[in-house]
């Protein structure tokens, strides 16, 4: 059964009214995001999980309308939800990073076939490339691919557009945790691309970033930096993790 969790997000001046729900799906302890403009009764969804009633349920009772489906990366655990949102709402649209794209349509590089599952999601509607700046349903997007857990995985930095000079919204998927990072054995994983990534393009961000991790508890980019025992913010961390 999904765990449902409102997150507590900080205030800055400009922010406009927000509200950010996390859904906690089996089998995994994957965590879907639904982020809301409580203003304009709209809502995005981030990587909908195992559990898609629970996402439609959290839109529905919130009288929400979702405006897009962003996707962190392709694994199984966080693309599952994709052909139910659809289902529900046909002209709601996938979003992907460019590279990671594939993934959503063929089972073996999702990882549900390893599972006994046959996998597969309705194929992206728009691919998304590194460092790409957009604006949607009320939000400033920056997209900044961070391989090492997944070829072609994304982080997404994400501000309310009336508030850009604040600390972003860190959308980070399986890249970085609350005292850890994602894994780094499978196929197209590598522990030295991960690490590189977290300190080149995560770490630099001011300490309050709230960040939204794939699994587990929210953290900010200011713990992580001082505390991960996996990627220090100098290079003389873990040499590898396998």
């Amino acid at each position: 059964m999904a765990h449902l969790q409102q997150i507590d997000m900080p205030s800055f001046p400009g922010r406009p009214p927000l509200s950010l729900t996390c859904i906690e799906s089996s089998p995994f302890a994957e965590n879907s995001y639904v982020l809301a403009r409580t203003d304009r009764g709209t809502c995005l969804v981030f990587d909908p999980g195992f559990e898609p009633d629970a996402i439609i349920e959290v839109i529905e009772q919130g009288g929400l309308e979702p405006q897009a489906i962003l996707l962190t990366h392709g694994h199984s655990d966080h693309i599952a939800g994709n052909a139910a949102l659809k289902a529900k709402w046909p002209d709601l649209p996938i979003l992907v990073g460019e590279s990671e794209a594939v993934k959503l349509i063929d089972p073996e590089q999702n990882l549900s076939r390893g599972f006994g599952l046959e996998l597969v999601s309705p194929p992206a509607d728009r691919t998304l490339s590194d460092r790409e700046r957009f604006e949607l349903a009320g939000f400033v997007f920056e997209v900044h691919e961070i391989p090492g857990h997944s070829s072609g995985h994304v982080a997404f930095l994400v501000w309310p557009e009336e508030a850009t000079d604040g600390p972003p919204m860190v959308f980070a998927g399986d890249i970085l945790f609350r005292g850890s990072i994602g894994r780094t054995d499978f196929p197209d994983g590598s522990f030295p691309m991960l690490a590189s990534g977290i300190r080149e393009r995560l770490y630099p961000l001011p300490e309050a970033s709230l960040v939204l991790p794939g699994h587990g508890e929210p953290t900010t980019i200011g713990h992580e930096r001082m505390t991960n025992p996996y990627v220090t913010a100098n290079d003389d961390g873990p040499a590898d993790l396998n």
